[in-house]
């Protein structure tokens, strides 16, 4: 399943008391409280068969105060029901047309000057942005490119205190996407040189991309700024019908010292989304 393009064949759940597992077995979910030790967020487009007001109202009910991609056109939404953004969107131009192809260089600099005002003016710090594909370049070129395009929304950004995160992926759901490497990734950021250029480290891409999760988050944490999780395989449930394990994953992040956000990003198959959605925080809150 790819991003922006999922539309959601579930059925319309809600965020009543009972909860449904996968076998359909239905059971009480009277104890859903959060040790918050781990800031929690959600992707919205994972549940988007929910209208974003009724999604951000089960959100409150949840006492989630945080949610993912949402861009300035929605942040009076957010700011109703007390949510926070914690990664903005909506500056990019696309997925696949990037910071790596300086002919895209014109249009997404002047996306990002007039958004990262936008994202700071709200209160909120983190702004997605994505390398692109290769399209035949050289990574190493690429990656110089990132650095002339980068390096002339950097200033802006430092002084209005917002975080530019690109995010990592894997080559088998987005096929030519260049930032698909933690090496590749952290060097984009050494050679920006900003505590205002991170990296968004999705733990489902780089499993299936790279594997050795927690080694990875151990040696490159100080460049990683955000985390998205998901089940490998499917992109589904965190739970034990896939191949991480998600508690040890957070123990390890947590051990970091990292203050930031952890963000659901897996397709529920469950009949109760919702439910499927506790049951994620839960694991993760270690």
């Amino acid at each position: 399943m790819k991003r922006r393009n999922f539309i959601s064949a579930a059925s319309m759940a809600t965020a009543g008391l009972a909860t449904t597992n996968v076998s359909g077995k239905t059971s009480k979910n009277k104890d859903f409280k959060l040790k918050n030790n781990i800031n929690h967020s959600v992707c919205q487009w994972c549940f988007n068969s929910y209208p974003l007001e009724e999604f951000l109202s089960i959100l409150n009910d949840l006492g989630i105060k945080a949610i993912d991609l949402i861009g300035p056109k929605d942040f009076d939404l957010l700011k109703k029901y007390d949510i926070h953004c914690s990664m903005c969107n909506g500056a990019e131009i696309s997925l696949t047309e990037g910071w790596n192809d300086p002919q895209y260089h014109g249009q997404l600099i002047k996306n990002y000057m007039e958004t990262i005002p936008k994202v700071a003016g709200a209160g909120y710090t983190n702004l997605i942005c994505f390398s692109g594909n290769r399209r035949g370049m050289n990574d190493y070129v690429g990656l110089q490119n990132c650095v002339d395009g980068l390096s002339q929304i950097l200033p802006l950004a430092e002084q209005h205190g917002v975080i530019i995160h690109m995010e990592l992926f894997n080559q088998q759901n987005h096929p030519d996407y260049m930032c698909d490497s933690s090496l590749w990734g952290v060097e984009l950021c050494k050679r920006l040189g900003s505590d205002n250029f991170k990296l968004l480290y999705d733990i489902y891409h780089m499993q299936i991309q790279e594997g050795d999760i927690i080694k990875t988050i151990q040696t490159y944490h100080p460049y990683f700024g955000h985390y998205h999780t998901a089940g490998v395989p499917g992109r589904n449930e965190i739970d034990e019908t896939q191949e991480l394990y998600y508690p040890a994953i957070l123990k390890a992040i947590l051990a970091t010292g990292f203050t930031g956000y952890v963000a659901q990003e897996f397709i529920a198959t469950w009949d109760d989304q919702i439910a499927a959605l506790k049951d994620a925080f839960l694991r993760c809150d270690v």
